[in-house]
């Protein structure tokens, strides 16, 4: 699965709705990773996100930030992380997305990863520290290089001259944070109404994706009425972390939101 078959298709039908799962890698024992992916595929999603651990987490809440804690301890790294991805390969049918922090990426080498992403079977990227301006001038053309997407996030405050500038920037999908908060939030207000309104009514070039503090089917039909898709992650790696049953718990919860 690459970029070349990444692209969504905005649509207004409930039936259509893409479902997105974000997972930490290395959790919740460090081999975990691909039977979690295969998961998720198996499962229904149409795409998943797999967080890169990292010891600063900033743009995320409590249970991710410990989901990123005990990844390390397990011994998880970006060099592991590829070489899980290679082992399933040739079985992912849905696009696969990193998402991390800028530092670990420059550190194992901008280009040397976007390589082990394209050898990997990784659809696209989401770096949210990652400034657009730097990533305009020094990491658009690899990206291009090795046909990966990356996706740029907005969020109610976003501008609207902003969210089009971001949106010429992104390919794959554009992510709309739902509130301005880390992610699983208990504050989240879901249903921005006059977001999303403006969000559907920019002439957007990405399908629009929204993100952080969807728990239930229920918040995923309210948060995509207007929206392309949903993205949840907190509430599926809570399943990870808490319940030894993980995989009937994961597998079931994701039912819920498909059914």
């Amino acid at each position: 699965m690459n970029s070349e078959n990444f692209k969504l298709q905005a649509s207004s039908s409930p039936l259509q709705k893409k479902l997105n799962i974000y997972f930490t890698a290395g959790i919740p024992q460090l081999e975990d990773t691909a039977d979690i992916i295969k998961l998720i595929q198996d499962s229904g999603a149409d795409m998943l996100e797999i967080g890169m651990p990292y010891s600063d987490p900033v743009a995320d809440g409590p249970v991710i930030q410990k989901a990123h804690e005990l990844a390390l301890k397990n011994g998880m790294t970006i060099e592991k992380l590829f070489s899980q991805l290679k082992t399933i390969k040739n079985e992912l049918k849905i696009p696969v997305i990193l998402m991390g922090y800028i530092n670990p990426v420059l550190s194992f080498g901008f280009e040397n990863f976007c390589t082990a992403c394209s050898e990997s079977g990784v659809s696209g990227l989401i770096i949210p520290d990652l400034p657009p301006i730097e990533f305009e001038k020094n990491y658009r053309k690899i990206l291009e290089k090795y046909n990966l997407n990356f996706t740029f996030l907005v969020t109610p405050e976003t501008s609207d001259e902003r969210i089009l500038y971001l949106d010429s920037l992104s390919s794959g999908f554009l992510y709309a944070v739902s509130s301005s908060s880390t992610t699983g939030n208990e504050n989240t207000v879901l249903k921005n109404e006059s977001y999303l309104s403006k969000l559907a009514s920019l002439p957007l070039q990405n399908p629009v994706m929204i993100g952080f503090g969807i728990k239930s089917k229920e918040d995923f039909e309210n948060v995509t009425e207007k929206a392309d898709g949903g993205i949840i992650g907190t509430a599926f790696v809570n399943i990870l972390l808490q319940n030894r049953d993980w995989k009937k718990e994961a597998i079931d919860f994701i039912h819920s939101i498909k059914a």
